[in-house]
């Protein structure tokens, strides 16, 4: 574990609440957190890390991947997500049985039961690679929350609320440690600060985070564009 300037530190755990909807799990992915990096490391192997560019041409610091039914992709035509990898031709990896699982138990902890995640969007910073405030609303039905873990480096989380102008929550994110938001808090704006240098056991020089949402029940992939 270690913090926000790269030292050790002792694993927290509990729950916190962040505002109505909006639950911190504290260690809640720590016993597991081996088996996901290898996931994530498989998943990468088929389909790439990359860094996507926004619809106005720039390149985000954050590089991405994606596993699951779809995939949430990122280019000048906009934002939106589907069936292949636009890099490889190949549908995205199939989300592995533990994430489908570790997000669904998370969501109930938090209480949304039910939670069935379809797809996985999974982020790798590195140092100075931060998250501008945002919402999640590509998704077909907002009515299920968005479950997000935490692996390496500290990062800051701000949470805020459903204007960007509102006030946003400065919250430590620390290996191991989940967030789950929705119901009235599942449009609320939130991001990531730039990331800080440091060194993590397990993760090197890098923060992962993993996304998950229902986002195409109900809904028509678009066919790959050329």
């Amino acid at each position: 574990m270690t913090d926000l300037f790269g030292a050790a530190e002792p694993a927290q755990q509990g729950r916190e609440d962040l505002a109505p909807g909006a639950v911190l799990l504290r260690s809640r992915a720590l016993a597991v957190a081996g088996a996901i990096a290898e996931g994530i490391a498989a998943i990468a192997a088929v389909s790439p890390f990359r860094h996507m560019v926004t619809r106005g041409g720039f390149a985000m610091s954050v590089a991405m991947t994606n596993c699951g039914r779809a995939g949430w992709v990122s280019d000048r035509r906009g934002y939106r997500y589907q069936a292949t990898d636009p890099e490889t031709g190949r549908p995205w990896p199939a989300m592995p049985a533990l994430f489908r699982t570790l997000a669904r138990d998370a969501a109930a902890e938090a209480g949304f039961p039910g939670f069935d995640a379809d797809v996985c969007l999974i982020n790798r910073y590195q140092p100075g690679a931060k998250m501008a405030l945002h919402q999640d609303r590509d998704e077909a039905d907002f009515s299920h929350p968005i479950v997000s873990v935490s692996l390496g480096l500290a990062a800051i989380f701000r949470f805020g609320g459903p204007s960007r102008s509102d006030p946003a929550r400065k919250i430590p994110l620390l290996h191991g440690d989940m967030v789950v938001w929705g119901g009235p808090s599942r449009l609320n704006f939130h991001g990531i600060n730039a990331l800080k240098p440091g060194e993590h056991p397990l993760c090197g020089t890098a923060r992962l985070n993993l996304t998950f949402r229902t986002a195409t029940q109900g809904r028509e992939l678009p066919a790959p564009q050329a």
